[in-house]
């Protein structure tokens, strides 16, 4: 099996990789297990000096880790830029915060003495999607490997060359061979990997087939799972919300990374009484964006990533206009090379439309108006998914009270939805379970253990 890094820009092909075979998986295994028992040795503080080294690196060679994603999956190229910092980062975060985050804590019981401890579990196995190719797998790494465990990685079949480039910056930040390694093989290895004796656990991102999978084979032996699966989050534009402001922020939401981002604004929800002027406002900010080559400075608007994902949207509006749906602005491929979509704005969007059910990858917006803040939040909740939203008013007391009754991993007032070391990151319902970031995150992959001592 060859895996193909193909330029969603030209669709040519990059390059072709071989895909390793079990034997080759079996090797890095065993050789990943063996690092663990030593690695899991060292202080917080040696460590550390391995993580800051990366985040040195990542920095140094950011114009070769920006170019390659902006290549081989067609991200703007400035926010290819702005990926690699953000993994930086994350790095330096855990570096200098995971010993005091994972420091024994001290309980008071009948014992003389009685504490939690929070000690590595191992191998962990990381299944990674294709469209943030580096901060996805970095936001997990760097937790993982400070809190002692080592790291495999499954990344997307589209992304071969950024998985290569990322064991090469650990590697160049010499970590000990075998702390991180990057597998490159298709999904049909996965469950093998899993079952294996030296693999402790699994966390993945991505769709919700992919997810349910992985958690049923984690299940069946019985190791832990984390999964961060898609997005449909709400946008929603109460009556006294600055209009001009959130429409701004809602295009950038919409379209950040070609709006192939599971917690990008996909559904805007917009109270009636102001429905006009934000739709005018949005459809002028939607339209303002520049799209074509993401290797361009300017460019904010690149390809969607493949040809079968760009077939999947066209198809979801499609339906959705079948079902009553409007598009109001763009809804079309560009006729030139590669796999481009105009910005999208579709209105008159109802329960039952792929536009109002199903998470939309790409840069298209539903616009659902509702008569209050009530329906708001009602049709905000009307989803399967549960990873993010974002709420727009002045009333700063209303919007607290509003955010507890979001069914959502995260409600930000007044802002667009992102990820940050310093906050937990993950969804309910369908968007998944566990933690990514923060100090819940590192924990994920921790055995918390308690010592009772008489």
């Amino acid at each position: 099996m060859l895996l193909q890094s193909v330029n969603p820009t030209t669709l040519e092909i990059i390059e072709s990789f071989p895909s390793y075979n079990w034997e080759e998986v079996g090797r890095y295994i065993q050789v990943a297990g063996a690092r663990y028992r030593e690695w899991r040795e060292l202080w917080y503080s040696e460590r550390a000096l391995f993580l800051h080294r990366a985040a040195v690196i990542l920095r140094r060679r950011e114009k070769d880790c920006a170019e390659v994603m902006s290549l081989e999956m067609g991200k703007p190229i400035s926010q290819s830029y702005s990926e690699v910092e953000k993994c930086a980062w994350v790095c330096e975060y855990y570096a200098d915060h995971a010993e005091s985050i994972l420091a024994e804590e001290q309980v008071s019981s009948d014992a003389s003495k009685s504490y939690i401890r929070f000690d590595p579990i191992g191998v962990i196995l990381a299944v990674m999607p294709w469209n943030f190719p580096f901060w996805q797998v970095f936001r997990f790494a760097a937790p993982a490997l400070m809190a002692g465990n080592v790291c495999l990685l499954k990344h997307a079949s589209n992304v071969p060359q950024c998985a290569l480039l990322i064991e090469d910056i650990f590697r160049q930040a010499i970590f000990p061979e075998g702390c991180f390694t990057t597998l490159l093989i298709g999904s049909d290895l996965v469950e093998n990997i899993i079952a294996h004796e030296n693999v402790a656990a699994v966390t993945l991102t991505g769709s919700e087939l992919a997810g349910s999978k992985v958690a049923e084979c984690a299940g069946k032996h019985l190791k832990k799972s984390v999964l961060e699966l898609g997005g449909s989050d709400p946008f929603i534009v109460l009556s006294d919300a600055d209009v001009a402001a959130a429409a701004k922020v809602a295009a950038t939401a919409r379209l950040i990374n070609t709006g192939q981002s599971c917690i990008a604004a996909k559904r805007f929800i917009v109270v009636k009484e102001i429905a006009q002027q934000f739709l005018a406002a949005f459809s002028d900010e939607m339209k303002s964006k520049r799209i074509g080559d993401p290797m361009a400075q300017d460019t904010e608007i690149g390809p969607i990533a493949r040809e079968d994902l760009l077939v999947e949207v066209q198809q979801q509006i499609s339906r959705s206009v079948e079902l009553g749906a409007r598009v109001t602005l763009g809804g079309k491929r560009l006729k030139r090379p590669g796999v481009f979509l105009e910005a999208t704005i579709l209105t008159d969007v109802r329960k039952g439309m792929p536009a109002y059910d199903d998470e939309l990858f790409g840069p298209v917006a539903s616009v659902i108006i509702v008569e209050n803040e009530e329906e708001a939040i009602a049709t905000a909740n009307d989803s399967a998914f549960g990873l993010g939203a974002s709420l727009w008013t002045r009333d700063l007391v209303k919007a607290e009270m509003l955010a507890r009754r979001i069914e959502s991993g995260s409600v930000f007032i007044n802002g667009m939805v992102k990820s940050d070391p310093r906050l937990p990151f993950g969804g309910v319902k369908r968007s998944g379970y566990g933690r990514e970031l923060s100090h819940y995150g590192i924990k994920e992959f921790v055995n918390i253990k308690t010592v009772w001592i008489k």
